[in-house]
């Protein structure tokens, strides 16, 4: 196990209802960049207020920041937080290859959903004075696909697709690590190196997409993401900027 990286404070719990939830109500006393990680999450929460199901053994866990940055910037997190989810699991894991990502916010092992990712933003006006992080992973177990909204794609795990187990707190000390390198980039460098690698990694890329979002749909050929972390397709009507939506990938 890697050591705790400097500068970070970690919170374990036994249970809470939302890591996210946990680290609102804890704002006031968090000083430093803190971690918060439970054995139990009741109410988990992903993206549109959907549930996230944790069964016993799996990882929910959230990164608290005070950037003071403008919610553009702070958006782009998502980005780093997933290429270090996806670097943490190829140290313990391997298979560069089997793990994917998918925009905004997910990470896919064998074309299934292994882990999401989501950001709350606390703050007045354009800037954010407190980001949430929100980690979920099925290490162990992952739902049935009944159980989840049909735009997340089929649940995997690791255990049931790698037939490897890890527990959450070593995951954590190797993701709070690697987000520490891949954050750095982003500060020293700028987005254009972490889009350029989130690219390399993206799942469909050049092919058919769907992105949905309520009763729109936008069919086209997946390009990339820009500067702002923006989607961008291609069909017979020209190029489509997504900013917000459910991505599904059509059947080869």
């Amino acid at each position: 196990m890697v050591s705790w990286p400097v500068g970070y404070d970690l919170v374990i719990l036994k249970e809470t209802d939302s890591t996210n939830k946990e680290a609102i109500r804890r704002i006031g006393s968090l000083k430093k960049p803190t971690w918060i990680i439970t054995e139990i999450q009741t109410e988990g929460k992903g993206r549109r207020g959907r549930t996230w199901l944790m069964p016993k053994g799996n990882f929910a866990a959230t990164l608290m920041l005070k950037p003071n940055t403008l919610i553009r910037e702070s958006a782009l997190q998502s980005f780093v937080m997933a290429l270090a989810v996806r670097s943490s699991f190829i140290i313990h894991f391997g298979n560069s290859d089997k793990f994917k990502l998918k925009w905004p916010n997910d990470v896919l092992l064998n074309n299934g959903k292994v882990a999401g990712i989501l950001l709350e933003s606390i703050g007045k006006g354009r800037e954010v004075d407190n980001l949430l992080i929100g980690i979920g992973i099925n290490l162990a177990n992952a739902p049935k696909t009944r159980e989840v909204d049909p735009s997340s794609g089929s649940p995997v795990s690791i255990k049931q697709e790698l037939g490897l187990t890890l527990s959450p707190i070593d995951f954590l000390y190797t993701l709070a690590d690697q987000y520490i390198i891949y954050d750095n980039k982003i500060n020293n460098e700028g987005f254009d190196l972490i889009r350029s690698e989130w690219i390399a990694h993206a799942a469909n890329l050049e092919k058919q997409i769907v992105a949905r979002l309520g009763s729109t749909e936008i069919k086209g050929s997946f390009l990339k993401i820009d500067d702002n972390g923006t989607l961008v397709l291609k069909n017979s009507n020209g190029i489509k900027q997504i900013t917000a939506a459910d991505i599904h990938f059509e059947e080869n």
